[in-house]
């Protein structure tokens, strides 16, 4: 179980053209395309990291139409506000609405909580990885003093108070932070028919370079400006996830494996693993608000409390997954 109590540091490759690519990173300023910027979106949310130094700037994935699950995100693990007296703050990312009604819902639902960021492509799946090209565009832009970025899916469960202690454990190495459930080997989908299509015209390698799950994984400001810069060069044909990973790559920054990442695998409930891992996928609403109560409502887990309930959710995941081998399914990035 030492997996879950290891600190992976983080490091980057250290290439003169990284280097140059880290120093204009560093001296990325949008301040005068804000407006531009602005005027691109159907919902800019350019005030949600106005006039805060946010440390933990929490960036979900959401379908226009799905406004009962923002509404019980919000009311669950991206609820929080502070983590141990640092400012963490939340944008739900859409494209744009295939009616009117739910394009006004939204609207609505903007001007109330104030925590929308809305392109104007339509919402597809198609679309992730312009919404995720959109999501860089808009943290450099009007939340270039985010510290950390966690981006996950509508789907899954965030230990934000898990993954924000990890985060300040490390202290003065800040920098160069890509965490998550690394997918190591995956090739591409070479099937027409496949919406993960790529053809070899714009990729050719047997294997995509290593990459975080998408369903959750923690980004600093500084490689989220470094992937923003190199973006432009890289295939907007990947997979979003891919899409990330290659412009990592392309930045110097290699991911990080975090085993408290469940990757797009869902860990059955244990209030103890729970309180230490940072994200569980799959989580339907019912089951989203029964974890998140029971967690506020219970006291601090004791280390052999805390090991014992490390081992039956990896038991539990390991037996998941012995069903979905023998059902035939191929597990992707998961416990």
């Amino acid at each position: 179980m030492e997996e879950y109590f290891l600190q992976a540091l983080p490091f980057s490759y250290s290439d003169g053209k990284f280097v140059e690519i880290r120093e204009r990173a560093r001296m990325l300023d949008m301040h005068l395309l804000k407006d531009n910027i602005s005027r691109s979106y159907l919902v800019s949310g350019s005030e949600v990291c106005s006039q805060q130094d946010v440390f933990l700037l929490l960036v979900i994935f959401s379908s226009p139409e799905n406004k009962t699950r923002r509404k019980r995100i919000r009311d669950t693990w991206a609820n929080a506000t502070f983590v141990q007296g640092h400012v963490v703050t939340r944008v739900f990312m859409l494209g744009r609405a295939d009616s009117d009604i739910f394009q006004s819902d939204i609207f609505n639902e903007s001007q109330v909580h104030q925590d929308i960021v809305q392109g104007g492509f339509l919402e597809t799946y198609l679309k992730e990885t312009t919404k995720t090209m959109m999501m860089m565009e808009w943290i450099v832009t009007f939340c270039p003093n985010a510290r950390f970025i966690l981006k996950a899916d509508q789907q899954t469960f965030v230990n934000v108070q898990s993954l924000a202690g990890y985060l300040l454990s490390l202290e003065s190495r800040m920098d160069d932070i890509y965490l998550g459930r690394v997918i190591h080997h995956h090739a591409p989908d070479r099937d027409p028919q496949s919406p993960n299509f790529v053809p070899i015209s714009v990729y050719s390698q047997t294997y995509y370079p290593d990459y975080c799950s998408g369903s959750a994984m923690a980004i600093s400001q500084d490689v989220l400006r470094k992937m923003y810069l190199v973006s432009g060069k890289v295939s907007p044909l990947f997979p979003s996830e891919v899409f990330l990973g290659i412009c990592a790559q392309w930045a110097g920054v290699a991911p990080i494996q975090i085993s408290r990442f469940s990757g797009t695998k869902h860990v059955r409930y244990n209030r103890c693993c729970y309180q230490v891992i940072f994200s569980s996928s799959n989580l339907d609403d019912v089951e989203l608000s029964t974890v998140w109560k029971d967690l506020k409502d219970s006291n601090e887990c004791s280390k052999l409390e805390t090991y014992y309930g490390l081992v039956s959710c990896k038991v539990w995941s390991y037996l998941d997954q012995f069903k979905y081998f023998r059902m035939g399914k191929k597990s992707n990035g998961g416990w």
